[in-house]
């Protein structure tokens, strides 16, 4: 796949363009685009479900089926990670975190904070209601825009949105669609359940 140049992503040294590298991961839940550059990932996109993978599908290994051979450092990273939550989900824990290279990330924002909290204090297996998400990135008042902030993550999966859910219990809505949500989290209630014993 040829690079493409990504306008005004800015980095350390200032504004400078990126040449963005694609990759696509093939998972339990479908083709996986992930885009980055070598400061780090610009985005995850999801395929939307219309049916929840059977037994085969949902055990599949995860593999890069295009772009591997243009890999960038976090595009490795990333797909290891996806590798490991889908395949061996207790190796999430040891894997760095990719890099983000994102402008959503890299500004001073509610929306940034509530990505950040969600990232660092919902884990594996666990779930949190809009409102407690907006209790702990610190307002209490805001579960409508962690609702936001939910539906503008560059990173679902990674930075865990699907891990969001009403208060009343209900899943609520998500960017891959509601069968891939269900299915995310009844993926790490599973694993989780696994490795409890």
């Amino acid at each position: 796949m040829a690079s493409r140049r990504v306008p005004k992503v800015t980095s350390k040294e200032g504004e400078s363009q990126c040449k963005e590298k694609h990759a696509v991961l093939r998972s339990p839940v479908g083709k996986l685009e992930i885009s980055g550059c070598e400061t780090g990932l610009h985005e995850i996109k999801l395929p939307k479900m219309s049916v929840l993978p059977n037994g085969a599908e949902a055990s599949a290994g995860c593999e890069v089926c295009e772009g591997a051979e243009e890999m960038t450092e976090p595009l490795k990273q990333c797909t290891a990670w996806l590798r490991a939550y889908f395949c061996e989900p207790a190796r999430t824990e040891q894997l760095p975190v990719p890099p983000f290279h994102h402008p959503l990330l890299q500004r001073d924002s509610f929306t940034r904070q509530v990505l950040w909290t969600l990232l660092r204090d919902v884990k594996f297996g666990e779930a949190i209601s809009y409102q407690k998400l907006a209790d702990l990135a610190g307002n209490s008042r805001a579960a409508r825009a962690v609702g936001g902030a939910m539906r503008s993550n560059p990173f679902p999966i990674i930075i865990p949105c699907h891990r969001v859910i009403r208060s009343s219990g209900q899943t609520g809505n998500y960017g891959g669609g509601n069968l891939m949500k269900e299915w995310l989290l009844s993926h790490e209630k599973l694993q989780k359940e696994k490795l409890a014993y």
